[in-house]
This record gives C-alpha cells, structure tokens and sequence, in this order.
C-alpha cells in the first residue's frame, strides 16, 4: 500500500507541476482504469451470491475483460508521455527551419494515437460498466455509478487530448478521419454513462 501511495502521489506531483508529461491523455487513462476497476469490484463482490447466480457466469466474464481492460489502459499512461514528449520538443523547432513542419506532422499524428487508443478502451470499459449496474448486486449500486462517472470524465478526457492534435494537422483527410471516430464514440458513450449514473443516482434517491 505504501509504495501505491508514493506512486500516486509522485504521479500528482508530477502532474501539478510545468513537466511536459504527464498530463490530460495519462490523466484520462488513470481514469478510466479506475473506472473499470470499480466494475470489476462490483462484479468481485457479486459472484457467489446465491441471489446472483443466474448472471454469475456472464459477471465472470465481465471480470476477465475489465482486469484486461484496466492493463491496457494503465499501460496507455506511459504510452501517452512517450508519444507527446518529442510533440514538446517540436513546438520550440525555430519557425525557419525548413525541417519544421515535416516533423510536426508526424509528432502530431504520434500523439494522437495514445489518447485515441485511451478513449476505445474507455468506451470498451462503459459498455462493461453498464451490464455491471444492470446485472451486479444492489449492495454495490452506488460503486457501479461511481464507475460510470469516471468512465464519463476519462471519455471526454481523451476526446480533448485527441481534439487538440487534429485541430494542428496538415493533413486534413487523416484528421477528420480521426475527428469522425472521435465525434461517433463521444455521441455514443456519453450519454450511456449518463444514463447508467442516472439510473443509479435515481434508485439510491
């Protein structure tokens, strides 16, 4: 537990203080690991109660995808800084060198791809919670709520970190490809998260 609280709070720190990464995208992954963390708890605490045992098997497999979706997303963290570290660098490339706008282009796209990839695996991560507040054990309701909020907050996260790169892009057939997933998942996963921390918030009221 001790070194958990050191690497949270060195993490913080880091992330309060002018260092370039981390920031939002790793912020975001943070997120939405716990956020389906919080599935998989509800589900943890579900499975093998005689209540339950109709959905028992399918909680399991909600379990298996969410501890595999919480790897994925903690591992995006570091993914993230590596990607948007050289994009730091190539913002302070002198406006006359001629190699300026080549290497821009390619840091922009390169630090799109983390925040894209933390926003998949956040919406991957609602569509789980959702079953979870369906089908997971009442004693445990509020939790699944708690899930779909941070769910929510990792979602938008990643949609601006993707957002702020494509704005820049030269290539403008590459981002709005890029801008169309974005705007399909956020249209889609938001108002899912809403609804499921609605739902929950409502029935505890």
């Amino acid at each position: 537990m001790d070194m958990l609280n050191n690497s949270l709070e060195q993490f913080s720190a880091k992330l309060a203080s002018a260092a370039p990464t981390p920031g939002g995208g790793g912020a975001a992954a943070l997120a939405g690991a716990l956020a389906v963390a919080l599935g998989n708890m509800v589900g943890s605490l579900t499975v093998g109660k005689k209540k339950y045992a109709d959905v028992e098997d399918r909680i399991k497999e909600l379990n298996a995808a969410s501890e595999e979706l919480r790897a994925k997303l903690l591992a995006q963290m570091d993914e993230d800084a590596k990607a948007f570290e050289p994009l730091s660098k190539a913002y302070g490339i002198p406006k006359d060198d001629p190699t300026r706008d080549q290497v821009l282009e390619e840091c922009l796209h390169n630090a799109a791809e983390p925040p894209m990839n933390i926003l998949r695996l956040s919406c991957e991560a609602m569509d789980l919670i959702a079953e979870y507040a369906e089908k997971g054990s009442r004693l445990v309701i509020s939790d699944a709520g708690c899930a779909a909020a941070m769910a929510e907050a990792a979602i938008r996260s990643a949609a601006l970190n993707v957002a702020i790169n494509t704005r820049l892009m030269k290539d403008r057939d590459y981002a709005e490809k890029m801008n169309e997933e974005l705007d399909a998942l956020v249209a889609k996963y938001v108002p899912m998260a809403e609804e499921a921390f609605e739902l929950v918030y409502g029935g505890l009221r």
